[in-house]
């Protein structure tokens, strides 16, 4: 054992000993140990607290069957090992009634070697981090920009013959107050794309959405920037967190999504990170804001640049981003739904450029104030909140890296609105088009892939695109309902 690792084993041992003193003091009884799986799901099993041991911070906690994990180990492998991380103690605020819980955010281990799992996401994301203090920036500061819905209710509509079939082409009716389709006595209502920054009776998740900040800043430790209803109807909100480093953002991003659900759970609703459910009006997004810093100086900021005060380092890192778009997708926007929101006339972005405010590329560099090094960032849009956060982040890191080891240029800022150039002018500009499906953005994967290698397994790469490529499939063998409605008399 290095002396470096041993180091760090002694560390979380004496870190683990004293979280559990106060966890006995405080007389908690049960620890949720949660863990992200290759889709970014966000699993869990509870222990008795007195099954943990110092050591169980080092060594790990033996209650995780690989082979039950889509995307993880095989049958005849399946013993893995969850390793919580005494950083991420946190306090489960709901059924008081059964006692004391806390939860920590777990990495996965291999059964018997307790090796890193090459398929574990927090993993990635910890490799990704060393690949770039291996290249000289010594932190990454990453600030999603989370939306989402609350739905009153999600109904499914009987299929044919009054059965409830959601695998033979059902439909779902979304209920919710401030939706002008809603039936009953009329409410505030807000109408598509007429919900930014709305106030209370029309926006009737103030209350909530507060409760959700609270929660997570109260019991999660995670400090929250702002809250607010968005531009579409029924609902649609974002929550802003403060910024910070790579792993611990996705750890934060993990808890927010948790949040929302169970927040909303509790009020008898629904909370939804799926793109694109209502038709008509804005999906919703994950901008991802990012910037790479070496001893203590943002490596993205210079003053002497005219246009947005980036730097070459960061002008290259857009290159990579640029190139690596199309990749990207199928890790960003990972769903069939999430190419219902990558369409022209709903603010998400359909063309690859970059500029210095313009909201109708898909980079763009934030120009709210001029002379703040702290403040200076790419802005990337195509995200949305269906994509495992912790492969988003690792994959738009290797994307950028790539472009500044191999010093590639990005095309010209575009600094006209995006949606009403001509091909021809798109063209005379090198704009091209993200994929327009999952099949496609997994295809792009496929045959860009190298730039995730320092951090991505091959195997990994190869049981993502696998997957996906199921769900794609599983799409396309059933009838869709529209198209009930467009060929039923062909």
């Amino acid at each position: 054992m290095s002396p470096t690792k041993a180091r760090k084993e002694s560390k979380s041992v004496s870190d683990g000993g004293r979280i559990l003193e106060q966890l006995n003091a405080e007389k908690v009884r049960w620890v949720q140990l949660f863990y992200t799986d290759v889709l970014g799901g966000f699993n869990q099993v509870a222990v008795p607290l007195h099954t943990l041991d110092e050591g169980a911070f080092v060594s790990g906690v033996p209650k995780l069957d690989g082979s039950s994990v889509r995307g993880f180990r095989e049958i005849f492998e399946s013993d893995m090992l969850l390793v919580p991380d005494p950083r991420t103690l946190a306090t489960i605020p709901w059924d008081p009634e059964v006692g004391g819980t806390v939860r920590f955010i777990c990495d996965v281990r291999v059964g018997g070697t307790s090796s890193p799992y090459d398929h574990d996401p927090r993993w990635v994301a910890r490799k990704t981090e060393q690949v770039l203090a291996d290249a000289g920036f010594d932190r990454s500061y990453w600030g999603p920009e989370v939306e989402f819905w609350v739905f009153d209710s999600v109904q499914l509509i009987p299929s044919y013959q009054g059965v409830h079939d959601p695998w033979a082409g059902a439909g779902y009716l979304l209920n919710h107050s401030e939706a002008p389709w809603q039936i009953g006595p009329a409410p505030p209502t807000i109408r598509f794309k007429e919900g930014y920054h709305r106030s209370p009776p029309n926006d009737s998740l103030v209350g909530m959405r507060a409760e959700m900040c609270n929660v997570l800043a109260d019991q999660f430790h995670v400090v929250m920037d702002a809250h607010h209803h968005e531009v579409a109807t029924a609902s649609q909100s974002e929550l802003n967190v403060h910024f910070d480093e790579l792993v611990p953002m996705g750890d934060h991003i993990q808890d927010l999504r948790y949040v929302i659900k169970n927040v909303a759970h509790r009020h008898g609703k629904v909370g939804c990170l799926m793109p694109k459910p209502v038709y008509g009006d804005n999906a919703i997004g994950m901008h991802t804001n990012q910037s790479l810093w070496s001893k203590g100086k943002n490596a993205f900021y210079d003053d002497r640049d005219k246009y947005a005060e980036v730097s070459q380092t960061c002008r290259y890192y857009v290159g990579g981003l640029v190139k690596h778009s199309r990749a990207l997708c199928a890790i960003t926007n990972p769903t069939t739904n999430s190419y219902r929101r990558l369409v022209p006339g709903y603010e998400a972005p359909v063309y690859i450029a970059w500029s210095r405010a313009n909201r109708s590329a898909s980079m763009r560099i934030p120009a709210y104030h001029r002379g703040r090094p702290e403040a200076k960032r790419i802005e990337y849009r195509t995200p949305d909140p269906s994509a495992n956060i912790y492969l988003t982040e690792a994959a738009l890191a290797l994307a950028g890296l790539d472009g500044v080891k191999r010093k590639i240029e990005p095309p010209a800022p575009v600094d006209e609105n995006i949606y009403k150039l001509s091909p021809e002018r798109r063209r005379e500009l090198e704009i091209h088009e993200l994929p327009g499906s999952l099949g496609e953005a997994l295809d792009c994967l496929e045959s860009d892939r190298s730039f995730l290698r320092p951090a991505f397994s091959s195997s990994l790469i190869d049981t993502y695109i696998e997957i996906k490529r199921e769900e794609q499939l599983e799409l396309n063998l059933r009838p869709h309902p529209y198209e009930f409605y467009k060929y039923l008399d062909v």
